[in-house]
């Protein structure tokens, strides 16, 4: 029996190795194409060590000062826009984690409706343009999504499960109002999800694309992904202008050479705006696993 458990964990062990190799293998091909010969990439010899090393993408890319614009603001945004949405979420977790609150299946029925059916894209802009005022505004980025429904109710089963309601009730028999619990008492035993939602809603909001194209049109406020995206397509333009065009000989080569540092450039651009989140992901790791599966069941 010992022998089967031994061969079990050399096989559970190799296919696990086996499966990180396949998984990490394209963020380490990123990584070294980034600071590999654009023309070693494109012909594909580019495997497992970086080729002709050059910095030439990284240069072009911090050249544009728009990419420590687009940095600040995605910075701004990450970290006030993360505390918007903890406060509202472990405090309405809290509120509907209260068996006794009033027409609570009324109220979580609404929220998980939320989840399925929305007012679309056209009445959104509509109602964030014209009625909230709040186009070409940060807000316009962390207000519509201060609470996700589905967080909220992760938070909530953590309550339920992992948060004691004796605990709660001794500190309110020693004086303490429902407010100075919930500071005192739940927040300091629900430090796992909350680091669980703040990387949740943190990347989230690092990665914000779709609403900053639709609500921000000043360039002084493009997040990072905008600013990046902007990059893209000025190399792009400009290479399709030269092509069609009709230039040949050097001017050929020149086009050719250009379109070979829009490909290099591709792969700076997502080590740029991946590598702080690879950063901090490694600091709140230790908190997700416990945090996402207390989170997840109801005990």
């Amino acid at each position: 029996m010992k022998h089967k458990t031994e061969l079990f964990d050399i096989v559970n062990g190799f296919f696990l190795v086996l499966i990180l190799l396949v998984v990490a293998y394209p963020l380490y091909f990123v990584i070294i194409a980034s600071v590999s010969s654009p023309a070693a990439v494109n012909s594909g010899k580019v495997l497992f060590f970086p080729v002709q090393a050059t910095l030439d993408g990284y240069q072009f890319v911090f050249e544009n000062k728009s990419i420590w614009t687009g940095y600040r603001t995605t910075l701004i945004l990450t970290v006030f826009g993360t505390a918007v949405n903890l406060i509202m979420t472990m405090t309405g977790a809290y509120a509907l984690s209260k068996s006794h609150l009033p027409l609570i299946r009324p109220i979580m029925f609404l929220f998980t409706f939320t989840m399925f059916f929305s007012g679309g894209l056209i009445p959104s802009y509509l109602l964030i343009s014209n009625t909230l005022h709040l186009r070409n505004s940060l807000w316009a980025l962390i207000l519509p999504s201060a609470v996700s429904v589905y967080n909220l109710i992760l938070v909530r089963t953590y309550y339920l499960r992992s948060v004691p309601e004796e605990v709660v009730q001794a500190a309110k028999i020693d004086g303490c109002s429902e407010f100075r619990s919930f500071l005192l008492v739940v927040l300091p035993l629900s430090k796992p999800i909350i680091a669980t939602m703040a990387l949740f809603y943190g990347v989230s909001h690092w990665n914000q694309f779709f609403q900053a194209l639709i609500y921000i049109s000043d360039q002084e406020k493009y997040p990072l992904q905008l600013v990046l995206r902007g990059i893209l397509l000025m190399g792009n333009t400009a290479m399709t202008d030269m092509l069609s065009s009709g230039m040949t000989g050097d001017n050929a080569q020149y086009v050719a050479e250009m379109m070979q540092r829009a490909e290099i450039l591709k792969y700076a651009v997502i080590i740029i705006s991946t590598l702080p989140i690879l950063m901090i992901y490694p600091f709140l790791q230790k908190y997700f696993v416990k945090g996402i599966m207390a989170g997840s069941l109801k005990g």
